[in-house]
């Protein structure tokens, strides 16, 4: 596991070594133990290493048997040994054990297609001196990241924006486009990033870049795999649980292969105590658990945890946040580099922490709920279909006035309040459901919040038409409306929120993060499922339960779900909330260039009397005026230091 970042002169001048290895430095927290460059004529390419395989053989860059080949590389192949082993039978000859290794002669011997040969997570730089190529690609669903950008004649890129914030001539345009897809969404969906010059290779892609000899370029964007969610598997129910378990198994096992302490990070949810049992009956000792909870009840899943981690005789470790986890918004601004609201974040740095005082690899529960259709949202959908066959004046007359004058607070057991967020998102086209279900600040709240400068600037922009375009690719592609939000799923929320937050936190505490339930082969078998092994009724993830009901206790099967949910909204009311929500409308506010701040002072006063849940918003807020001021505005780059040295605060 690593930070790679790394050039290319898109005229073939030579390069230097500096601006790589100031890059390299600002993503030290990934790769504490070493770094290593290689520079050769138009090319430099760089690496800061967490060393998990080959401790004494994998530092990169790494080159092939002539050193014409070169690859930096962010991740972990886990078939590299079967791998390895075809390889040397085609006549490679292999100088580590390390799966980086593994790359170059892959690359060798299928050239770009070589990705379709890994199992695994990885962003990783080729550079083809013969072909004078430089291949830069993701893997399937988006675990490991990478930032590129063009800057005064050069490609450059890094595995953080951070890294490319580091060169001082990058460009720090804010892409007000970008700001209303945060609000819309809660990320910033690749290609863009919150920076007009800044892209996102976005997961699944590979970019291709070939220098000519005449001071010129081509470069080439392209997909090279997708989910497809049909034909569909012909198992009965039995079956088709047997051969879930043994795919899963099979992808926790090759997680398993470290020459560091592993650990797992246990929610207490049905995901991550499945990825428990599995690998504490695969351990020949106990398995380390770690854990995180909050003093509020509601949201509090350290029960449950302990209850998997007792079942399973794991080796148990547990941590509280108190109100005062809001402290920890700074130190997440930096390492996420552009806005990102989703409040969970928190929990997963602090628990990353804990974890990585005791092991440096943590298998996660992560994927469960989009390859087997696990949120809300997934029942509502079905829930909607029928809801939208009452009478209209049934839903007109009666139903939706009476949900308007329902309370909103959306705490995992508030029923009315779920029930007033259902009716809201239901009563539109399935086309604007899932939008409905995800968004923090719907369209006409955005419109209101902008200053009449930003509302000018936006009046052209849809920011709904890269969901409608995707949901429109899925509905091509599936017949069933749950696969369609499925394949949605992964492409947005999983790919831009949730492996976003998980890969930024474990690796700003230098932990490397494996998802079993991510495996490429376990999500195919999962979208060849017909849906009715994924959700019947109120039932979600038919299947896993099936598998986790011969491995843990009735009572976590019977659970309601809760997510890995914060109580936000008691600690935007909580009095050492009051100078993060005063710091929304100071006159000295960055906000105030994009939006009115009397709408802030509005939604800040809605949330403190209580008249409805108002913290998703308000969240998002105080991340982007954070943000502004410490990465925008100050013209430098994030922190630079290892998180076991130091944490610079704002």
């Amino acid at each position: 596991m690593c930070g790679i970042a790394g050039m290319i002169d898109l005229r073939g001048r030579p390069v230097d070594r500096l601006p790589v290895q100031q890059m390299c430095d600002a993503l030290v927290h990934r790769g504490p133990d070493a770094d290593g460059f290689y520079v050769n004529g138009p090319v430099a390419l760089g690496q800061r290493r967490l060393s998990i395989i080959d401790l004494a053989g994998g530092n990169q860059p790494m080159s092939n048997e002539d050193g014409t080949i070169w690859v930096s590389f962010n991740g972990e192949i886990y078939n590299f040994r079967e791998l390895r082993q075809q390889l040397i039978a085609r006549g490679h000859r292999f100088v580590s054990d390390s799966d980086t290794e593994v790359i170059v002669h892959a690359y060798e011997e299928h050239g770009a297609a070589c990705v379709d040969q890994f199992r695994g997570m990885f962003a990783f730089a080729i550079w083809d001196q013969n072909e004078r190529c430089l291949l830069l690609t993701r893997d399937r669903v988006g675990k490991k990241p990478l930032f590129y950008t063009e800057c005064e004649g050069r490609l450059l890129f890094a595995s953080e924006l951070q890294g490319l914030l580091a060169i001082p001539e990058v460009s720090r345009d804010l892409d007000v486009t970008a700001v209303d897809d945060y609000l819309n969404f809660g990320y910033v969906p690749a290609p863009k990033t919150i920076f007009e010059n800044i892209f996102k290779l976005p997961p699944a892609h590979r970019l291709t870049l070939e220098l000519d000899d005449y001071g010129s370029h081509q470069q080439q964007i392209e997909r090279y795999w997708r989910l497809e969610y049909g034909p569909k598997v012909t198992l009965n129910r039995h079956e088709a649980r047997e051969a879930l378990e043994e795919h899963l198994s099979e992808a926790t096992r090759l997680r398993m292969i470290s020459d560091v302490p592993l650990g797992v990070l246990l929610s207490g949810g049905l995901d991550s105590s499945v990825v428990v049992a599995l690998m504490s009956r695969m351990s020949d000792r106990p398995v380390k658990t770690f854990s995180i909870g909050f003093n509020d009840s509601v949201y509090n899943e350290l029960p449950f945890a302990r209850q998997v981690a007792e079942h399973c005789g794991t080796d148990h470790h547990e941590l509280v946040v108190e109100p005062q986890g809001l402290d920890i918004l700074p130190t997440l601004v930096r390492h996420y580099g552009e806005p990102f609201a989703d409040s969970s974040a928190i929990a997963t740095y602090h628990v990353a922490k804990l974890t990585r005082e005791h092991v440096t690899v943590a298998l996660n529960g992560d994927g469960g709920d989009e390859c087997l259709a696990g949120y809300h949202r997934h029942m509502g959908i079905g829930l909607a279909a029928q809801y939208q066959q009452l009478p209209w004046l049934v839903r007109k007359g009666m139903v939706e006035p009476l949900a308007g004058l329902l309370p909103g607070s959306l705490t995992p057991l508030n029923r009315l309040g779920h029930f007033k967020r259902f009716v809201e998102r239901s009563s539109a086209p399935v086309n604007q459901q899932y939008i409905n279900w995800i968004t923090y600040f719907p369209a006409d709240v955005r419109r209101r919040l902008y200053n009449d400068e930003t509302r000018t600037r936006l009046q052209e922009y849809d920011g709904r038409s890269w969901m409608d375009d995707l949901l429109n690719e899925h509905t091509g592609r599936s017949s069933h409306v749950l696969d369609q939000f499925l394949g949605l799923d992964v492409e947005s929320y999983l790919a831009y929120d949730l492996l976003v937050k998980m890969d930024i936190a474990t690796m700003a505490c230098s932990l490397e993060a494996r998802s079993p339930l991510l495996d490429h082969k376990v999500m195919e078998f999962c979208a060849t499922l017909p849906t009715s092994f994924k959700r019947q009724r109120m039932t979600s993830k038919v299947l896993l339960r099936d598998l986790a009901a011969d491995l843990l206790p009735a009572n976590v099967l019977r659970r309601r779900k809760m997510g890995f949910g914060l109580p936000m909204a008691s600690w935007l009311r909580s009095p050492s909330a009051d100078g993060w929500l005063d710091m929304l409308i100071s006159p000295d506010a960055r906000l105030r260039e994009l939006f009115d701040t009397s709408v802030i002072q509005q939604t800040i006063d809605e949330h403190r009397i209580e008249r409805i849940d108002r913290a998703p918003r308000l969240w998002s807020l105080l991340w982007l005026e954070c943000w502004l001021q410490e990465v925008r505005d100050q013209g430098r780059a994030i922190s630079t230091s290892s998180p076991h040295t130091q944490e610079i605060l704002c």
